[in-house]
């Protein structure tokens, strides 16, 4: 997700690149050139894609989606497809443990939140016992993003619940993200939470997690209280992630600097941290510099360079230490979706979700260890980082950030690899890497293994480029990359791949969106804003959308990405107002939806104000996140 509140009291700092040809021009080079897309009365699609897509479509048996498609509504509740229910399995507040306090609004302290679920929920994954045949038996592991003090109690403000909030409301918030573990159970058609599992655990900004790889024990993640450069309190802005094939969890780490208090410039190194989007407004945010001074950056300018990574957690482990991986570099993750390259090595696609940041590829030395869990612990401290270059010609070369090659050397500061990895905005910078347009989720699809890539938005983009083919673009868009086949499948490791737009985002019936969908979307199909998406069993890929133009509302879409029905969504569900849906991924017999709702009710100045009491619907508690599960009423499989 794109976590809006960045965007408060601060500019983000964008680079704009004189790149590419006109409009017209790129997008008829680089729209799908499997399944050319009809926006209607678009510009764009009328000169360029209406003759040739008409030969290759017909107007019967598009879809393969069986459901009655709703409208988009902004409701205190949810909206479902007819033939669809949905329960919440947990939600902020909700006890973990058998001993735990219940959710009571009115006390919460920092000691009851890290018993409890956290708060605002974003990545969201299923992890099955491998030792059942059961696949509605297992671990769920979620994501909790950031707080909303101001929806979390009543008499805070939006703009200043960070110097409004007592010391205890602090602590609290500190407590609240993280990410959560608990074990479930389908008893029938409902979904259980067990409390007495041994498995069930909080991460916190409290939690010491070990710092690892390439960039651990450098001077530049030296503080005052960790003088061995390796241990680091919590995890914080978690918000989508990923899964390895040995079954632990890689959270990502997306942003860090609305944690931190002080001028950015009274620090040694004022340039990395303005490649890090710190500048003289940052004034923190949530109040955390109050009650910990490593929120200072004047006191501990190097704690901001202990952020911003992906974390490695072991849910089938509850005494495990979690581990940052500095491997995978440093900069706003907001996923880490892994592949295996054909000859058994780990692939992690990678986005770094800014305006005109870059997307990213990391290819392990070593190979996973198909037998032995405990082999691949470390696989992913040594392996190689790289970064996208999209090409007009319909490629996507993977440039290697590498100490010693090319530019990154002494002479343009940088020392080792560690120093790459800590700044890996300016190594990708000076590889000439593309800008791109806020890179969201990244999804590989279960069968052919291409890769899918959301762009949610970049309303600041004056020229074009290749892969981001619109100006001022509001609406995001999608693109699909396609790895070199082998016989042993495609070849993820590769350092060229091709590339195609899927779908540009917006409204087809409005030339002045020059959107394309399939030309059969109807007016409640089309979207704006992709942020996280994610494949279901049959290969059919679902969209969530995060801060939605011009509707305002969120909502959770899905379409086919081959066949006749290729990039013509349906409307699936709609949120509660002010809600986000989030990671949308699925039991592996596809019977059970599992969605994040994160920050219901948001958009308000204040509790008193807020749309929504969901899922209580009772005012004295505020609007609580949560995960739900989705399922048919008559058990079918979803989507059918």
């Amino acid at each position: 997700m794109t976590i809006v509140h960045n965007d408060r009291g601060r500019s983000r700092r964008r680079r704009c690149r004189s790149l590419a040809p006109a409009l017209g021009q790129l997008v008829k080079r680089r729209l799908s050139r499997r399944q050319l897309l009809v926006g209607a009365g678009s510009s764009i699609a009328a000169t360029a894609f209406a003759p040739r897509f008409s030969q290759a479509v017909t107007a019967t048996q598009s879809s393969s989606l069986g459901f009655e498609e709703i409208r988009l509504q902004r409701t205190e509740g949810e909206v479902l497809a007819k033939g669809y229910q949905s329960e919440v399995i947990v939600a902020w507040g909700d006890p973990l443990f058998e001993n735990a306090e219940p959710f009571n609004p009115a006390a919460q302290t920092a000691e009851t939140a890290l018993s409890q679920f956290g708060v605002n929920n974003d990545f969201t994954v299923f992890l099955p016992f491998d030792d059942e045949a059961d696949p509605t038996h297992g671990l769920l592991f979620v994501n909790h993003e950031y707080p909303n003090p101001h929806l979390m109690w009543p008499g805070l403000s939006e703009e200043t619940a960070g110097h409004e909030m007592t010391l205890e409301q602090l602590g609290t918030t500190m407590a609240s993200v993280g990410c959560s573990v608990v074990e479930i159970r389908r008893m029938g058609r409902s979904w259980t939470v067990d409390r007495s599992s041994s498995y069930n655990r909080r991460i916190s900004m409290s939690t010491p997690i070990t710092l690892s790889g390439p960039a651990a024990g450098t001077p530049e993640l030296i503080t005052t209280k960790d003088p061995t450069g390796r241990t680091v309190f919590g995890t914080v802005s978690n918000c989508n992630g990923g899964v390895t094939p040995w079954g632990t969890v890689l959270t990502c780490e997306e942003g860090a600097g609305w944690i931190f208090a002080g001028d950015y410039q009274n620090t040694p190194n004022p340039e990395l941290l303005r490649r890090y989007y710190y500048d003289d407004k940052n004034n923190d945010e949530y109040g955390w510099g109050r009650v910990d001074e490593r929120f200072q950056l004047e006191r501990e300018p190097n704690e901001p360079n202990r952020f911003e990574w992906v974390v490695e957690i072991d849910p089938f482990d509850p005494d495990s230490t979690p581990v940052k991986r500095t491997a995978l570099g440093r900069f706003a993750h907001e996923g880490a979706s892994t592949v295996l390259a054909p000859d058994g090595r780990l692939v992690v696609y990678l986005g770094d979700d800014w305006e005109f940041e870059y997307c990213y590829r990391f290819v392990s030395s070593r190979r996973v260890n198909t037998e032995d869990r405990d082999a691949n612990k470390d696989l992913l401290d040594d392996g190689i980082l790289s970064v996208a270059r999209f090409e007009e010609d319909g490629k996507v070369r993977w440039l290697p950030l590498v100490f010693g090659q090319g530019p990154l050397t002494p002479d343009n500061g940088f020392y080792s690899q560690a120093d790459i990895l800590i700044n890996t905005r300016r190594a990708a910078d000076l590889l000439e890497a593309t800008p791109m347009d806020s890179p969201e989720g990244f999804a590989p699809h279960p069968q052919t293994g291409d890769i899918y890539v959301a762009l949610t938005s970049n309303s600041d983009r004056v020229e074009p480029n290749a892969a981001n083919p619109r100006p001022s673009n509001r609406f995001g868009h999608l693109l699909e990359l396609s790895p070199p086949p082998t016989e042993s499948g495609p070849n993820h490791a590769a350092s060229v791949f091709t590339w195609e737009v899927f779908a540009l985002c917006g409204d087809p019936s409005n030339p002045d969106h020059e959107a394309a969908f399939h030309p059969e979307t109807s007016r409640y199909g089309w979207f704006t804003d992709p942020d996280n998406i994610g494949f279901d069993p049959t290969g059919r890929l679902w969209v969530c959308t995060d801060g939605v133009q011009p509707s305002g509302h969120d909502a959770l879409y899905v379409m086919d990405v081959q066949g006749p029905g290729r990039a013509m969504p349906r409307l699936f569900y709609c949120p509660p107002a002010g809600a986000e849906c989030c990671s949308p991924t699925f039991s592996a017999d596809g019977r059970t939806l599992f969605l994040a709702i994160q920050h219901p009710g948001e958009g308000v100045a204040t509790l008193d104000e807020t749309p929504t009491r969901w899922p209580d619907f009772v005012y004295s508690h505020p609007p609580r996140p949560a995960v739900i599960a989705i399922t048919r009423i008559d058990g079918d499989i979803i989507g059918t």
